[in-house]
């Protein structure tokens, strides 16, 4: 029989929460930080608490102010995160812009990622003209594009 999902214990585990700030706390997001933590502290490993603030539209400081509120009261800690600090952060999403920046740049640079030039409309119309259910997603159509047609949606 094999070992049930992993053998990590002490420093080796990191587990991490990682809510959005966009509504009132709820049952789910305590009971997600709640066995976390409890898993962390249980194998003497960390948690990591980041924010996922990257719905612009629906994030609210007062809702994050909240979310530390909840676990404060619950007598949650964390070792590395929001307000802790930490050797990876930062640990707002974003505040995180440069170090994916950077990524997108490298990935870029050795040809690995590639920009779509479609809007979801017309994405939806090709899945449909291709027979596919219109919400499938993207098809992949810019990835073999030649430079001159990539600049020629660009102009």
């Amino acid at each position: 029989m094999t070992a049930p999902f992993s053998t990590a214990t002490g420093s080796d585990v990191r587990v991490r929460f990682c809510p959005s700030p966009t509504g009132t706390p709820h049952v789910g997001l305590v009971r997600t930080a709640l066995f976390n933590w409890a898993y962390a502290r249980h194998t003497g490993g960390k948690l990591v608490f980041r924010i996922e603030d990257t719905d612009a539209a629906r994030d609210s400081e007062e809702s994050h102010a909240q979310i530390i509120e909840a676990l404060r009261w619950l007598r949650l800690d964390w070792d590395e995160g929001v307000e802790v600090g930490g050797p990876h952060g930062p640990y707002r999403q974003s505040e995180r812009t440069d170090v994916y920046d950077d990524v997108i740049a490298k990935l870029q640079a050795s040809g690995h990622v590639y920009e779509s030039y479609v809007t979801p409309e017309e994405m939806e119309a090709r899945n449909r003209a291709a027979g596919r259910d219109p919400k499938q997603g993207y098809d992949n159509h810019e990835r073999d594009l030649t430079d001159a047609e990539r600049q020629a949606f660009r102009d």
